[in-house]
């Protein structure tokens, strides 16, 4: 399938990659990818053409200073996480509910895509939201095997290399991907505290949380190497308005070796999981409530 590749302007005037996966037939809902920390549009690719041959428009996209939405140096770049929510999802979905303004729109995020819902000032033109492996940073939270990393990463890669850098060189150091210099400082700034980005922001982003009432799925996984059963627990909480949904999943029992953090983005373990998760959790394509 050939994307239809749109460059969106957001309402500072940034313009951001963003690729159009399109059924053959009307399609009879639509779908915003927003994605986890470091990963490129490109790596949701053929969860997206999944999407459109079952009847799905699906957009995915680069948030600014990363993957195709990367313009230049990142050396002094102006963006932090919640520009990326404020900014960025909300221009990809207000073009979105442009485009066929009749049919609902869900929001699939994955780690922090998931995270980052309640920033979006538009959120509300929603119908519901999808989080695959979505939970809590704080490092103390983390699966045992990821703990001994964050800590080398928040306590000596990141003070150091952003004043060096001005931006997270991520490709040098083979960790993620190259970063802005505010995306990752306020990374570390809601890791470090355990209530995440409710208690490094304060109470108004928990209140932010809180008043997202749409129907939520949130899906998590046993071998998931980066958040432990807590940490889902921990960011499932904030969603305190929601009509949320836990299935928490084990590879075993789906008939795979493993899932992981990333492994439900990947044909080898979608070809089980899509069908029996995503395809039940689509909107209605009748424009119903």
């Amino acid at each position: 399938m050939q994307a239809e590749t749109i460059a969106i302007a957001c309402r500072d005037g940034y313009r951001l990659a963003t690729s159009w996966y399109a059924p053959a037939q009307p399609p009879r809902c639509k779908l915003l990818i927003v994605p986890a920390m470091g990963m490129h549009q490109r790596f949701y690719r053929p969860l997206a053409e999944w999407l459109a041959a079952q009847g799905c428009l699906a957009v995915s996209f680069d948030y600014r200073g990363t993957g195709a939405s990367r313009h230049g140096s990142l050396r002094g770049f102006p963006a932090d996480i919640v520009d990326w929510a404020r900014l960025d999802c909300a221009a990809v979905l207000e073009a979105l509910d442009r485009r066929e303004p009749q049919l609902p729109i869900c929001w699939l995020g994955h780690s922090l895509g998931g995270q980052i819902l309640p920033f979006v000032p538009n959120w509300r033109r929603l119908r519901q939201a999808i989080m695959i492996a979505t939970g809590s940073g704080y490092w103390r939270d983390a699966a045992l095997p990821l703990r001994r990393y964050v800590w080398w990463l928040w306590y000596v890669a990141v003070p150091l290399s952003l004043p060096l850098f001005g931006y997270f060189p991520g490709r040098r150091l083979r960790k993620l991907d190259d970063l802005p210099r505010g995306v990752m400082a306020q990374w570390r700034r809601w890791c470090l505290d355990p209530d995440y980005s409710a208690g490094a922001e304060g109470e108004l982003v928990r209140q932010l949380y809180a008043a997202v009432d749409l129907p939520i799925l949130s899906l998590s996984f046993s071998d998931d190497e980066y958040l432990s059963a807590r940490s889902v627990a921990a960011l499932e909480r904030l969603y305190a308005g929601a009509e949320l949904r836990r299935l928490r999943l084990d590879p075993a029992a789906e008939g795979l070796d493993a899932i992981g953090h990333f492994g439900f983005f990947r044909p080898a373990a979608g070809e089980r999981l899509w069908p029996r998760y995503l395809l039940p959790a689509l909107p209605p394509g009748d424009g119903s409530a």
